[in-house]
């Protein structure tokens, strides 16, 4: 894939050190302000906010559970619309991102909503709706939000036949070629709620695994379990229960405040 660091050549077998960040030669760069990230919720890429460690949290055991089995490349959905998908998954890429030994992309493949670029204040020219369903180059749809290690594939556009496209060879190829290029990267997928449609369970055979996105008094029980049932060919890295109250007093560690919880699977 082009768009890519100068510093690291795979091909040669040569590691980079990715603790000092990574330079990008054709990816664009978009400048997101902490004001910004703050208002739209990325909490993760805020290192004084006082919720941060709920997405370290939740990057600590998703991290462990892949590098257990090996995986590279996971799925965040819901069951239904509201329940915070693709916030939390922006977010664990974020957390993902601060772990030096990682490059991140996340991967909007919400193709009936995509959003994850509306949240770092960018509307791309172009997106994977484009690279789908004409000849347009990958490299020209990546960019970076100035989170070290971190690249966002966005979707841009609504495309009506979305889980066509999901499963479609030119898409296939893509996964494939993301998953394979670089041994160093983690793949996070936004993928639309599993009762809404099709799509999550159509794109289910080329994501290593799912993590499942619940909202506190809102995703009803059997919501839940059906999302489950749908998804049981592919393994689940865990629950997040999101906007949950915390039962202990205070701010930040220990907060009452609302929250992300996680359960393994």
């Amino acid at each position: 894939m082009t768009g890519t660091d100068v510093f690291r050549q795979t091909s040669q077998g040569i590691q980079a050190d990715l603790s000092t960040g990574v330079r990008y030669t054709m990816t664009k760069m978009v400048e997101v302000s902490p004001q910004q990230l703050l208002e739209n919720r990325i909490i993760a890429a805020l290192p004084e906010h006082p919720f941060k460690d709920a997405y370290r949290m939740l990057r600590t055991r998703v991290l462990q559970t892949m590098r257990n089995n090996g995986w590279t490349s996971v799925a965040v959905t819901g069951p239904a619309t509201g329940c915070g998908k693709t916030l939390t998954a922006i977010n664990l890429a974020v957390s993902l991102a601060m772990e030096v030994s990682n490059t991140v992309l996340l991967v909007d493949l919400d193709l009936r909503r995509p959003a994850v670029h509306k949240y770092f204040g960018y509307e791309p020219e172009l997106g994977l709706s484009d690279y789908l369903t004409t000849d347009v180059p990958l490299h020209q749809l990546l960019f970076t939000p100035g989170i070290d290690r971190l690249v966002v594939l966005p979707g841009r556009s609504a495309l009506p036949n979305s889980a066509e496209m999901l499963r479609s060879p030119r898409m296939i190829a893509l996964v494939n070629e993301l998953k394979t290029r670089y041994p160093d990267r983690l793949i996070v997928f936004d993928l639309p709620p599993i009762l809404a449609a099709d799509d999550a369970l159509a794109f289910s055979p080329y994501t290593d695994c799912f993590l499942m996105v619940a909202e506190s008094g809102g995703t009803k029980k059997d919501d839940l379990q059906k999302a489950y049932s749908i998804l049981k060919n592919t393994p689940l890295v865990g629950t997040v229960l999101n906007k949950s109250e915390a039962p202990t007093s205070g701010y930040g560690y220990g907060s009452t405040q609302k929250k992300k919880r996680f359960f393994g699977s």
